[in-house]
């Protein structure tokens, strides 16, 4: 009788699914409770994991350990190789959170647009209306670069061109004639830099582009360009952003993710001027966490009953090695 844990909550809909999947059981444990997780863990064949660190340490606890299903599309957290190597196949919720975080990535471009939070600082303070007011712009006619066109990126190129944006994309893993297919323009990054009013990204963060967004990066961006990341916060030098706030050569920034979460006070970026900030939140809506609730519990449901499907797994190589 297969036994998941679940590292902290989840929707209700997804244990409910897998409570009515014969032969499943399940528990939630607080992963920052040792003995707790090691007792979980004693007897757990799979697991949904949120934040929690998956390494040689965790796996350890984890003798029976058969899939580990991630609750979200990131995996920086986990040790890819050491699950590969113990046969143990990772799973993402490739779909589920696409909407939600690009979604949010629109919030922030429009907030920072419309100045939303000067306005209702300044409202509160009774100043109705004052010569000091800030100067707001409409998404319509602005050029917008997205880097990366995958799930969420693709999202977000659809949501800018539904608001009459001029939509610039850059992805050297997909073909031209593919994104020209879908309606928008592909660039060379400088290029895209160049243009843009607003430049959103929407990549993984691996040895190729952490750190990306650097002071080179930043100084090939337009004068008064603003800057979204909802991907991963390790895709930006924090330090050479904050110094563009400051300066003036970066507009605003509306920001989901950090290098280091739980964000520090002292994080250049809180006390950058125009930027909006957010606790990795763009994929936690309601919509959003059922979705990937289920995901991850269809998954586990799947690796058992021999039904996994494939695009849902990181490495797949297991999955060729586990066949008969």
């Amino acid at each position: 009788m297969p036994h998941v844990v679940f590292l902290r909550g989840v929707h209700p809909d997804a244990t409910a699914r897998l409570d009515a999947e014969p032969g499943f059981t399940h528990e939630t444990v607080d992963p920052s409770n040792p003995a707790a997780l090691a007792a979980a863990m004693a007897k757990g064949e799979a697991i949904v994991v949120r934040a929690t660190p998956i390494n040689e340490e965790f796996l350890a606890l984890s003798p029976k350990l058969s899939i580990v299903a991630r609750h979200g599309v990131g995996y920086d957290q986990v040790d890819v190789p050491a699950l590969t190597k113990r046969g143990i196949p990772l799973t993402v919720t490739a779909y589920a959170n696409a909407l939600s975080v690009a979604e949010h990535a629109l919030m922030l471009m429009l907030n920072l647009a419309k100045q939303t939070k000067i306005f209702d600082t300044n409202t509160r303070a009774q100043k109705w209306s004052s010569v000091d007011a800030p100067i707001c712009w409409d998404l319509s006619g602005q050029t917008v670069l997205v880097l990366g066109f995958g799930r969420i990126g693709g999202r977000v190129t659809r949501l800018c061109a539904a608001f009459g944006m001029n939509v610039l994309v850059h992805d050297p893993y997909v073909a031209r004639n593919t994104i020209i297919g879908a309606g928008f323009t592909p660039v060379k990054l400088e290029e895209g830099l160049a243009a843009a009013d607003f430049v959103t990204v929407h990549c993984p963060s691996n040895s190729e582009t952490r750190g990306m967004v650097n002071a080179e990066f930043i100084g090939g961006m337009k004068n008064g360009a603003r800057f979204i990341n909802t991907a991963r916060g390790t895709l930006v030098d924090e330090a050479a952003l904050a110094a563009a706030l400051h300066s003036g050569k970066i507009a605003g920034a509306g920001l989901d993710v950090f290098w280091d979460e739980p964000v520090v006070a002292s994080n250049p970026l809180l006390g950058a001027p125009n930027t909006l900030v957010t606790p990795h939140s763009a994929a936690g809506t309601v919509q959003g966490m059922q979705r990937m609730g289920l995901s991850c519990v269809e998954s586990i449901i799947g690796h058992f009953n021999g039904t996994l499907d494939q695009e849902m797994v990181i490495n797949r190589e297991v999955l060729r090695r586990n066949t008969p």
